[in-house]
């Protein structure tokens, strides 16, 4: 019998995964329809998407694809195409929520992007996932799949020579049908929205910093998935009430079956097998990170937006004053934070797993 320790609050077997645990039949039962009620919501979600450039018949039958739902990204967009070809991803399906900055022209000018426009509810469509399991559903079967938000870079170690084709593999050979991520927030060193805007579309430029500690898990029923708190947010926004602090583990990297679904933004999914493949900071399977870009200099202005539009939060009214210390240009950096230098030193501080996990 394998041994078992408590890492985070969550207790290991030796191999270092949480066991799943076997729900009863009426809990298997309601998980099983409201999978089914998701993606049934999904495929009627199609209707509200027009087709602005279809390019999927170029996607190879190995091909890693990417998913996404943007509004007004254009700062951002360029590194953010740039690093995820780097990474290996052949295809974007990219839904366009109603950009008037650029976006979806951008998009649309891609040889490697796929694109649907829609002006219907962010908020009314599970916040984008909707939309996105449709294209999952769609074109995204028998792939490895990275679905993330436009301000989510995803890293790993050994992500400079390992890419998401090779790393895919590997999970493939380890039985791993999912990767977890710490979605990692990085701030600059002096009040938000007080730096020059990047001039060559390197948000690490200007988000230089992050919080190594402390973070903290927990996993939740009935789906058995994880949650991650901690970090740079919350001791900056939300240290009268850590408890409404942002979730920061996602699953962003997915070996999908169009019987698949997200349930709450990529921090759960069903059926609830997938949720076990990440333990959180400290995991010593394969896992990764999100590098989290959203507080570039535009942050104070794009808050003011979103608060406006409410169509971030179930509940936008517990987020007002979340929105107003944004706009107050509050200092992120503390005596304690961390240059980011790359994965290396995320790989000291247990916050992503070593080499030596994905080989």
């Amino acid at each position: 019998m394998h041994g078992v320790g408590t890492r985070m609050g969550i207790t290991t077997n030796k191999d270092g995964m949480t066991a799943p645990q076997t729900p009863s039949i009426w809990t298997a039962y309601k998980l099983r329809w409201k999978r089914r009620r998701l993606l049934w919501r999904s495929f009627r979600s199609r209707w509200q998407l027009k087709t602005v450039a279809d390019r999927t018949k170029t996607i190879d039958s190995d091909g890693i694809l990417l998913f996404a739902t943007m509004r007004n990204e254009r700062e951002r967009l360029d590194h953010f195409l740039r690093h995820y070809r780097k990474l290996g991803v052949s295809h974007f399906l990219i839904v366009d929520n109603a950009s008037d900055d650029g976006t979806r022209e951008t998009l649309a000018q891609q040889t490697d992007v796929s694109l649907w426009a829609t002006n219907a509810s962010y908020k009314t469509s599970r916040f984008g996932l909707d939309w996105v399991t449709w294209l999952q559903i769609k074109f995204g079967h028998g792939h490895w799949c990275v679905t993330v938000d436009a301000d989510e870079l995803l890293n790993y170690a050994g992500s400079d020579d390992v890419r998401l084709h090779e790393l895919g593999q590997k999970l493939d050979a380890k039985g791993q049908t999912a990767m977890g991520a710490l979605m990692l927030d990085l701030y600059p060193d002096g009040e938000l929205g007080a730096q020059e805007k990047p001039t060559n579309d390197e948000p690490l430029d200007s988000l230089t910093h992050f919080d190594k500690r402390p973070y903290r898990a927990r996993r939740q029923e009935p789906l058995g998935n994880l949650w991650v708190q901690g970090g740079a947010r919350e001791r900056v926004f939300f240290a009268d009430n850590p408890e409404r602090s942002p979730t920061l583990n996602k699953l962003p990297f997915v070996k999908w079956n169009r019987r698949y679904c997200y349930v709450n933004s990529t921090h759960s999914m069903l059926p609830p097998i997938l949720n076990y493949f990440y333990d959180g900071p400290g995991d010593t399977r394969p896992c990764g990170v999100l590098l989290h870009t959203k507080f570039l200099p535009s942050i104070v202005s794009k808050s003011e937006t979103e608060r406006a539009r409410g169509q971030h939060f179930t509940d936008p009214k517990k987020f007002t004053e979340y929105y107003d210390q944004i706009a107050s240009q509050p200092n992120m950096y503390d005596e304690a934070s961390e240059r980011y230098e790359g994965t290396e030193k995320l790989t000291k501080f247990e916050l992503i797993s070593s080499k030596n996990a994905i080989n």
